[in-house]
């Protein structure tokens, strides 16, 4: 492996791919399952995956690129927009499925869906709660800071967020502290409709974490060679005792904030299909001979099967009695 100054080997570069090509895989399969059943008049609430779905479709790179230098031991926290993150960081695609479809072979037994995915086996947990992840990411890193071990907190959230006091605060005593946190931040230009320029009075969130005396780098362009890079030097920082860092990556959503958004707000929706990034970094890796047709073709198939096991998983779990509605929900 080459090292974080020098980019990512050929290895590497395969590794973030397939990932990438994983989570896109299974947005599309969960975009497929939720308006298979949702009309006439798109009523949110019927169908096999009611309620909101927001997905993370142009959003792979971060994932991939961070997730890429994590362990299960390591922990993750994440927005409403979370599947990408949760994928790459190991998740087990199955129990994530049933939960998203609400069944009690999920994660937390159908009772948490899609924005609210808690896993243990991989110390990962997002919420709807616009920042929400920042403060629980830093009660794990001090809790593994306490222990003495190397492992690290991953906190992620949307540039809207970065508005929000939860953030500001969790920076400040991570750097008191020198907790090891890598905090990131997705900027895909909208807060739901306002764009970032409307809500935000710094072009970069980056510049923030000088106001907290750590690193700060953002990557542009949704790269996710150097969004790898980025991510190296912020974890080996966090695991060597130095303390937090900030992250942001300028990234896409090339779908909609929900399900449903018609995103008349958006004047640049003809320019997306040329930004999505899976294409444009499998034509890279073609270039430079790390990939070729037929390694994409089995990379995707493989990637096909995983998500279709899942899907039909979570379609034979049974949905829970509503008798036991109360059940694993208090303690």
């Amino acid at each position: 492996m080459s090292s974080t100054d020098s980019g990512p080997g050929a290895e590497v570069r395969r590794g973030l791919y397939e990932t990438m090509v994983l989570c896109r895989t299974y947005e599309e399969a969960i975009l497929r399952e939720y308006h298979a059943d949702k009309g006439p008049g798109f009523d949110i609430g019927k169908g096999l995956v009611p309620g909101e779905m927001h997905l993370s479709a142009g959003q792979e790179p971060v994932a991939a690129g961070v997730c890429a230098h994590l362990t299960r031991d390591d922990a993750v926290t994440a927005t409403h927009r979370p599947h990408h993150l949760a994928i790459a960081h190991g998740m087990d695609l199955e129990a994530m499925t049933a939960e998203i479809f609400g069944r009690v072979d999920g994660l937390g037994r159908g009772r948490g869906g899609h924005m609210h995915l808690f896993d243990p086996a991989t110390h990962f947990s997002c919420s709807g709660i616009i920042a929400e992840g920042y403060p629980p990411a830093l009660g794990m890193a001090f809790a593994f800071q306490r222990r003495g071990t190397d492992r690290v907190a991953v906190a992620v959230t949307g540039e809207g967020a970065a508005n929000q006091g939860a953030f500001h605060e969790s920076l400040n005593l991570a750097a008191l502290w020198r907790l090891p946190v890598v905090f990131v931040v997705e900027d895909n230009d909208w807060g739901i409709s306002v764009p970032r320029s409307a809500s935000t009075a710094v072009p970069s969130n980056a510049t923030r974490a000088a106001a907290y005396g750590i690193p700060g780098e953002r990557v542009e362009d949704n790269d996710v060679d150097a969004v790898w890079a980025a991510a190296g030097r912020a974890v080996a920082r966090a695991r060597a005792g130095d303390g937090p860092s900030l992250l942001e990556v300028h990234t896409v959503r090339l779908w909609g904030h929900f399900e449903g958004d018609a995103q008349g707000y958006r004047p640049e929706l003809a320019e997306l299909p040329g930004r999505d990034p899976i294409p444009r970094y499998a034509a890279r890796l073609t270039d430079a001979g790390i990939l070729d047709a037929a390694a994409i073709d089995r990379m995707k198939a493989a990637a096909s099967e995983r998500v279709e096991a899942a899907v039909a998983f979570a379609k034979a779990s049974a949905l829970p009695d509503p008798s036991d509605a109360l059940d694993f929900v208090f303690a």
